[in-house]
This record gives C-alpha cells, sequence and structure tokens, in this order.
C-alpha cells in the first residue's frame, strides 16, 4: 500500500496499528483470537503471533486463560506522551480553567482525526460531574459542536466524512448530507456551533474553532445541560467563549524551535 508520503508501507506495522486501535475501539469488550483474525483479515496464526508479542511487549493484555484480549497499559502511556508533547493542548489548558470557572460549564478541547473529533482536554462543572474522563475518546465531527465548528471551515466539497447516512448518535443527530451542509452554513454565518442534544440527550454545546492552522484543526467547546440553558446564559456562553478563542489564538502564533506538527 502506498502511504501519503508516497513510501511504501510496511505490512507488518500496518496490521500492528490496525490490531491496536481495533481492541482501542472495543473498549471494556474484550475479543478472541478468531474474531480479531476475521475482522482484519489476517490468517489465524500470523494474528497469535502478532498477539502474543504485542502482550510480551505490554501494548495488548490477555485474560487468565489467554483466550481474550484487550488493548493494554503501554498504549495509555503512548498517549499521556501525546497530549504532554503537544504546546497547544498546554497552551490551552489554563484557559479551559478560566472559561469553565467564568461559566461554571464544561469546556472541552478536541481535535479533528479524519471523520471524528478526538477529546484533548476537558475541564468539568462542579454542577455536573461525569465518572470517566472523555480526554482520548472519539465521537463523529457531524454529531457535535466541537466537530461542527471543524467542519465548517472546510469547504462542503471537501469534508471528511463517511460514505452513506451519517450516524445518528440522538433523535437530533444530522443523518443526512443535506441537513449537515444547512446547518454548517449557519456556523460559518454565526462563527460558532450549536448542538442542541446532538450528541448528548439533555445536552447542548457550542463549538469555537481555534484559527491558529488553516484550515482549523482544534476547536473548544462549551457544554451545559438544556435544563440551564436560558437566554441569557446561552448569550452569556458565547460571550466568554469567543473571548477564549481569541485570547488562545492570540498566544498561539508558531513557536520557535517547536515543530509545527502534522496531525
Amino acid at each position: 500500500m502506498l502511504e501519503k508520503t508516497g513510501v511504501r508501507g510496511v505490512k507488518s506495522a500496518a496490521r500492528t496499528v490496525a490490531l491496536l486501535e481495533l481492541l482501542a475501539r472495543r473498549g471494556e469488550q474484550p475479543s478472541r483470537l478468531d474474531q480479531l483474525a476475521e475482522e482484519l483479515d489476517v490468517p489465524r496464526s500470523s494474528m497469535y503471533q502478532l498477539l502474543q508479542t504485542l502482550v510480551d511487549c505490554g501494548w495488548v493484555r490477555t485474560d487468565a486463560t489467554g483466550s481474550l484480549y484487550g488493548i493494554g497499559i503501554r498504549a495509555l502511556l503512548t498517549g499521556t506522551g501525546y497530549l504532554d508533547g503537544d504546546h497547544r493542548i498546554r497552551i490551552v489548558r489554563p484557559y479551559l480553567d478560566e472559561a469553565s470557572d467564568a461559566l461554571g460549564e464544561t469546556i472541552h478541547m478536541g481535535r479533528l482525526d479524519g471523520p471524528d473529533v478526538v477529546y484533548l482536554a476537558t475541564r468539568e462543572s462542579h454542577e455536573y460531574l461525569r465518572t470517566i474522563s472523555r480526554v482520548g475518546r472519539r465521537v463523529p465531527a457531524h454529531a457535535g459542536g466541537l466537530g461542527k465548528a471543524l467542519l465548517a471551515e472546510r469547504p462542503d466539497d471537501a469534508l471528511p466524512l463517511p460514505d452513506g447516512p451519517l450516524t445518528a448518535l440522538t433523535e437530533n443527530t444530522h443523518t443526512t448530507r443535506a441537513s449537515l451542509l444547512a446547518d454548517l452554513a449557519r456556523t460559518r454565518e454565526r462563527g460558532y456551533s450549536v448542538d442542541r442534544e446532538e450528541t448528548v440527550t439533555g445536552i447542548a454545546g457550542f463549538g469555537f474553532a481555534l484559527r491558529y492552522t488553516t484550515p482549523a484543526t482544534d476547536a473548544i467547546s462549551c457544554s451545559v445541560p438544556v435544563a440551564r440553558l436560558t437566554p441569557e446564559h446561552e448569550s452569556r456562553i458565547i460571550s466568554v467563549m469567543r473571548e477564549t478563542r481569541a485570547r488562545i489564538e492570540a498566544r498561539t502564533p508558531p513557536v520557535s524551535g517547536v515543530p509545527d506538527w502534522r496531525q
């Protein structure tokens, strides 16, 4: 296979990455050897050897019987290294704290990754605490404030969307390209996106692209339970988040000696 760089890919490396990503997507649901071999179209013997190698290295874990497999602790260490090594995430984090304190709501930072957005940082509201961190989790870009803010930064004919109907997370999620494009047009006019219970029932969101790259790859958002989203509170959220975006963008010009990573 040919990569974007024009260099022929290494089959064993591609197979390893595909396996790790599959195990990561399954999360708490363990997988059997036959399932993994079938889904990735890999001979059973080759899959077994690959799994044993990754178990020995800590990238994959197995149960006491040796028949179930899941993502290993090394994946967490690598993910933490990504977060710690990105200077933009380090710059944005204090502003998330300030916005959360000012609004009393949950503030996120996310990054576009193909058709999805990956959460990079979250500051939870003291009123609505989650027991599971969102950091590292992904949602379809068409289904929430972060993703729609970033999709709106791109031409309609260059959107990283899957073929066919769009996945519905709630009854309010856009499932057709036409309805999504209409929403993105409104987002461009406003300068921010609005998520009315499209990702989680009962939660609204407002997303703001961070335009320190072109097109933007990062965004911030504010999530709020619809039960306390009055017109006055919505107006304040938009005002604070606009100011927060401006302050972040002013702090994130190219930094000498710091790589400008291709995401």
